[in-house]
């Protein structure tokens, strides 16, 4: 049979010289009709696919969630045979997504792997799910033969055109770094860059390995490889005291200051710095609804959740009567704002980003991460009860709904009681927007029910 483009008995190029992609005809490849030949990894671990398991590792992710495809097959191989991954098998791409991004929420990185295009298309609405939470989730996807590209050659699940770039220009626009690996010298480079690049920015990254390259060895994948280490990222001391002096200033001066905490402390790691600044300055202590959780809800100064006009109850009253709030990581879009409708007042606010402070209409002081000051703050506040206790003089315990009779329509309040008697320290409890979501605000977390 004469050999044409495109065709399955087609001969790879032959090409080993330095700076250019192997030979494939040792390594196993990806074939039209779906079936892979895949290797089993070799002996030694210096090779692409035992690196990149081993900087899985060594950044905390002990589970990759995935979906097997002919194009990652031997990668995904050389992730089963690390000791300290355990795979994952998942139904379909989204689901190993929204995994990976329970994972990171969970513990600090995900990581996932799909197969090139019908795989990646796939999952892209889960990660932009995690670029929208500042989740670092690592999407590994098993791309083409590196040999392949240049070659005009149509392989299958792509469009059906040469270009194998379209996966990697959709997720440009939903992650913070994006690397194609096809060449083995510079592998150990991008891969690093991308993981690292994901951990400090708490993004999600895209990382495409050739199918050919996974089971080659290299010398930058040293069998003990240079520990994985990250710098990490530090305040300017001149503008946290700035920021901390100012603040505190302002506070100090205020009647009855609040506290509000919103859903970037996560990503700040300021939750314990926030508690630790409600204990020292006696402050009322509320959550925006996106962050429902991220607060000890049996915190003694505890009064709910803010939502404007959708607020628990007694909560608005509190928050919105105050001479001075500090929102700590919020997020003031349409819904959390109920359509920015917010009775908040631009110079009575103190708003703390993840690293950076603005102080009512300015100034603004940058290079100020958020655990750093929420701790420094702590130790320069005057401690004000006086919006706790105004709460706590106008809180009316909410009635017992009325027990339902056998054959009556359940009602919505008699299945949150039933839920709410679910709860323990063991629970997470997961809201969709609607019904849901409004009555899940009013439930009582249990100390770390999140």
């Amino acid at each position: 049979m004469d050999t044409k483009i495109g065709d399955v008995n087609s001969e790879w190029p032959a090409n080993n010289n330095l700076g250019c992609s192997p030979s494939t005809k040792s390594v196993a490849c990806p074939s039209p009709n779906g079936h892979a030949g895949a290797v089993a990894p070799t002996n030694s671990s210096s090779t692409l696919g035992g690196h990149l398991a081993r900087r899985l590792v060594e950044i905390g992710v002990t589970d990759v969630f995935s979906v097997p495809g002919d194009f990652n097959l031997t990668l995904l191989d050389h992730l089963v045979a690390e000791p300290g991954l355990n795979l994952v098998g998942c139904c379909n791409e989204l689901n190993a997504g929204y995994a990976a991004d329970g994972y990171a929420r969970s513990r600090g990185v995900g990581a996932c792997v799909v197969t090139f295009t019908v795989g990646g298309l796939s999952i892209i609405n889960a990660i932009a799910g995690a670029y929208s939470e500042n989740l670092p989730v690592i999407c590994i996807v098993g791309g083409p033969n590196s040999n392949d590209y240049g070659t005009s050659r149509i392989l299958h699940h792509t469009i059906g055109l040469p270009d194998f770039s379209q996966e990697y220009r959709c997720f440009q626009t939903v992650t913070c770094a994006q690397v194609i690996v096809n060449h083995l010298d510079d592998a150990h480079e991008l891969i690093d860059h991308a993981i690292s690049t994901a951990v400090l920015e708490s993004k999600p990254v895209y990382i495409s390995v050739g199918c050919n390259l996974a089971a080659i060895q290299h010398p930058s994948f040293s069998r003990e490889p240079v520990p994985y280490c990250l710098s990490p990222r530090l305040s300017n001391p001149k503008s946290l005291e700035a920021a901390v002096n100012r603040t505190a200033e302002f506070l100090n001066a205020a009647v009855k200051p609040v506290m509000v905490g919103g859903p970037k402390m996560r990503v700040a790691k300021a939750k314990s710095a926030f508690v630790e600044l409600a204990n020292a300055s006696g402050y009322a202590v509320a959550v925006m609804p996106s962050a429902k959780g991220q607060v000890p809800e049996t915190h003694p100064h505890f009064i709910g959740t803010y939502w404007g006009a959708a607020s628990t109850a007694f909560c608005s009253e509190i928050v919105e009567s105050a001479d001075a709030y500090l929102f700590a990581g919020p997020i003031f879009n349409d819904y959390s704002s109920v359509g920015y409708s917010l009775l908040l007042k631009k110079e009575k606010a103190i708003i703390v980003q993840p690293n950076r402070v603005t102080v009512g209409n300015g100034p603004t002081f940058g290079c100020v991460l958020m655990k750093d000051f929420l701790e420094a703050l702590a130790k320069k506040v005057k401690h004000n009860p006086t919006c706790l206790e105004n709460y706590r003089r106008i809180f009316v315990p909410e009635g017992v709904p009325l027990k339902c009779e056998q054959y009556d329509p359940l009602r919505v309040n008699v299945l949150f009681k039933h839920i709410q008697s679910m709860l323990s320290n063991e629970t997470a409890v997961i809201a969709e927007t609607g019904d849901s979501w409004f009555n899940c605000q009013k439930l009582k977390l249990p100390e770390k029910c999140g």
